[in-house]
């Protein structure tokens, strides 16, 4: 009989914490609002079409949203009396966009589902899917379920947001904190094949760094001057609106643009897949699709945990 009890105890235990990952469904939505997730690709296929930067945009909002306290919609929130928006954290500021597109789905996904049934942070999850998706790029079934967070922390942002300067052992390290591998470091990583970055963050990296293409080197500091010009934009690879391979093979060229990127390819543990995604398209995608499906799951809240926001920038 104890060890009955024993046992049930440890399943008790063991499905306590599993719950969180496993309420998250694909199929949440399919009897409450059928129309959430057509309604959300349409908006992201028209903002995308307009800008493809946005494609870039939508999928960082739900990166940098994962990364702090779980995949809670806690980025969108402006600040209040009781705390300062993660939108001014380090990683974040005058970065971040797209959340106009964003408020522009929560009014039609509202409309549509006839009240407020979709949360923020699904929203984000699925936005992030179908602009790499109208980008070139490959499907997988989102995890729906999350509710949205009441609160932020910029603090908590500046604090495990991955850095732009950061080596190989930092960034390994800084994944593993929120349960991702050295695989999910690099693809994830890919998603560098879209969009571009400012020259304050890259600059000291085309003007100081030794393992650099001195061609690349010279070709970006042509827009990215030692002083002034903070603003000005480079693509990560020279395909920024399409969804392919092109971000790897610069790494082998020794073209990645930040120090982050190249530290992938260095001398490290991740230069083999590096290389094999590389030249393997197919192998991308798959581990790409299957990462962001890993990265959804962290500490999602769910059941009564938060709420469906009624304004994603603003909780009820």
């Amino acid at each position: 009989m104890a060890s009955l009890r024993t046992f049930l105890l440890h399943a008790f235990l063991w499905l306590g914490l599993a719950t969180t990952a496993f309420s998250l469904s694909p199929k949440f939505y399919d009897r409450v609002c059928p129309q959430a997730l057509p309604a959300i690709r349409r908006i992201v296929k028209a903002a995308v079409h307009r800008e493809p930067r946005m494609g870039a945009s939508l999928l960082r909002l739900h990166f940098h949203d994962c990364f702090v306290n779980g995949c809670d919609g806690s980025l969108l929130l402006d600040s209040t009396s009781a705390f300062e928006t993660e939108k001014n954290a380090r990683g974040n500021l005058n970065s971040v966009r797209g959340f106009e597109v964003v408020d522009q789905i929560k009014a039609e996904v509202d409309r549509v589902c006839g009240r407020p049934t979709v949360s923020c942070a699904d929203i984000l999850a699925v936005a992030a899917r179908d602009s790499v998706v109208a980008l070139g790029g490959p499907t997988w079934k989102v995890r729906l379920g999350r509710r949205d967070s009441t609160t932020a922390s910029r603090a908590l942002a500046d604090s495990v947001l991955p850095s732009a300067s950061m080596d190989l052992p930092a960034l390994i390290e800084n994944f593993k904190k929120q349960g991702l591998n050295q695989r999910d470091l690099v693809a994830l990583s890919g998603g560098h094949t879209l969009g571009v970055s400012r020259c304050l963050i890259f600059r000291n990296r085309i003007y100081n760094a030794t393992n650099i293409d001195p061609a690349f080197a010279k070709e970006r500091r042509a827009t990215c001057p030692r002083t002034g010009g903070n603003a000005n934009l480079a693509p990560f690879d020279p395909t920024p609106a399409k969804f392919d391979t092109a971000y790897f093979k610069n790494l082998v060229k020794q073209r990645g643009l930040l120090t982050s990127d190249q530290a992938l390819l260095n001398g490290g543990s991740t230069d083999k897949l590096v290389k094999t995604y590389s030249s393997n398209p197919n192998a991308f995608w798959h581990d790409f699709a299957k990462s962001m499906i890993k990265m959804g799951n962290i500490k999602p809240s769910t059941g009564k945990q938060g709420h469906i926001r009624v304004n994603c920038r603003k909780a009820n």
